[in-house]
């Protein structure tokens, strides 16, 4: 009752109350900016990690030389791995891509079209045209969106794919030019492969690249990610002098190594602003016990105890404390509700890219909030606004009341 009665402004106490009431929405936007950053770098990182991961797999095993020839038996062996879901063999080889008079270097990748249409970022992702149209010997491919508008093709156009590896000639070796069909514009979501990919069937690859049965590697996927290199252990022998494995730590170590360190940093950085926050809780109490002087003499008087006392002035701050909170949270996943909107309207008035996709990987800004996440933010807001309160609970407490009351 006594700790409701001192929330609300008395006369007389309208500055202490603005100074609690800058407290609660400190606390508030310091929680917001950490759940909405969090949320977006956790998102980030689920995004580049499937996306990534499910066109490149777990691990790859990639043949000396960019070709593996005895690949059926590799294939067979991995597959009989405890814990390898899926093993499938590929083509891929940086080219160049011509269109309308434009070049652009291009990454060609081939396929089984079964394989082609069991990869989701692939077949679930595709905004023009459709993958049935690739069938082997049939000249056609299916390219990434931004690599069909760099490049000004549409479905059912053709893109000329140069190799240089080509046929000897009197004159020197002339490049191998070969004219595809586009049937399908995907978009898997990361800049890097929207504007580079090229998927063909594999016989088409081949014969492209010149590689008569080979292929040049193996995409292995697991049951566990972060065990890929146990579980891949027992093929390295086999495939040495060959081939080398290589698990997705090793290929995208410096991108996720970089998030987690960004993650880490944002999360010290932006608690500042809720212990900043926190200051202000401590302030405002100060404030309050000095203005209370009188009446926390009386109720000593009255046989109020010094526990009861500190437990007045600290859910004081806890009060304020968990306000902002809850209030914090309410707002952060609006933030992240409204986030493209928050972007774009930022962008417009600005006139600048907040987020360029050949900088962010990513198409769109991503948002995973994870509750246990959040529930730790709140948590951490509280027990800083506890600690807050413990001071001046304790100078409340120690109030000496005979010397208040002296010329009372």
């Amino acid at each position: 009752m006594i700790a409701r009665r001192y929330l609300l402004p008395g006369r007389g106490e309208g500055f202490i109350f603005l100074v609690a009431s800058i407290s609660l929405v400190a606390v508030a936007l310091g929680v917001a900016a950490l759940i909405a950053v969090m949320s977006v770098m956790n998102g980030f990182r689920a995004e580049l990690f499937d996306r990534i991961l499910g066109l490149n797999g777990h691990a790859v095993i990639q043949g000396y030389g960019g070709r593996i020839d005895n690949w059926q038996d590799i294939v067979t062996q991995v597959r009989k791995l405890p814990g390898v879901t899926e093993a499938i063999p590929l083509i891929e080889q940086p080219l160049m891509g011509s269109f309308g008079g434009r070049v652009e270097g291009v990454i060609v990748r081939g396929m089984t079209v079964p394989d082609i249409r069991a990869t989701g970022v692939i077949a679930n992702n595709v905004v023009a045209g459709s993958l049935d149209g690739l069938v082997p010997g049939g000249n056609t491919v299916a390219i990434g969106a931004r690599l069909a508008e760099q490049l000004g093709a549409r479905v059912g156009e053709q893109i000329s794919l140069i190799n240089p590896a080509g046929q000897s000639s009197p004159f020197g070796t002339v490049p191998r030019i070969v004219a595809y069909r586009i049937v399908a514009v995907f978009e898997v979501g990361v800049y890097e492969y929207d504007k580079a990919f090229v998927v063909m069937p594999m016989a088409d690859a081949q014969t492209l690249l010149r590689l008569d049965d080979a292929v040049g590697m193996v995409e292995v996927t697991t049951n566990d990610p972060d065990r890929v290199s146990d579980i891949l252990a027992p093929i390295v022998p086999k495939v040495a002098g060959k081939a080398v494995v290589n698990g997705w730590q090793t290929t995208n170590a410096a991108l996720f190594s970089a998030l987690v360190i960004e993650r880490t940093v944002m999360f010290w950085v932006l608690s500042i602003i809720i212990l900043v926050a926190v200051f202000n809780i401590l302030s405002s109490l100060i404030m309050l016990v000095r203005a209370k002087t009188r009446d926390i003499a009386i109720l000593r008087t009255m046989g109020a105890s010094r526990a009861a006392l500190m437990r007045v002035f600290v859910m004081v701050g806890v009060t304020i404390g968990g306000l902002g909170a809850l209030l914090g949270c309410g707002l952060g996943l609006m933030l992240l509700n409204f986030r493209e909107s928050i972007v774009a309207g930022v962008s417009r008035m600005t006139g600048a890219n907040l987020w360029d996709p050949s900088v962010r990987y990513l198409t769109e800004l991503p948002s995973r909030t994870d509750p246990l996440e959040v529930a730790g933010i709140m948590a951490l807001s509280l027990l800083l606004s506890f600690l807050a309160t413990l001071y001046p609970a304790w100078k409340a407490a120690s109030t000496d009341p005979v010397q208040v009351l002296r010329y009372e």
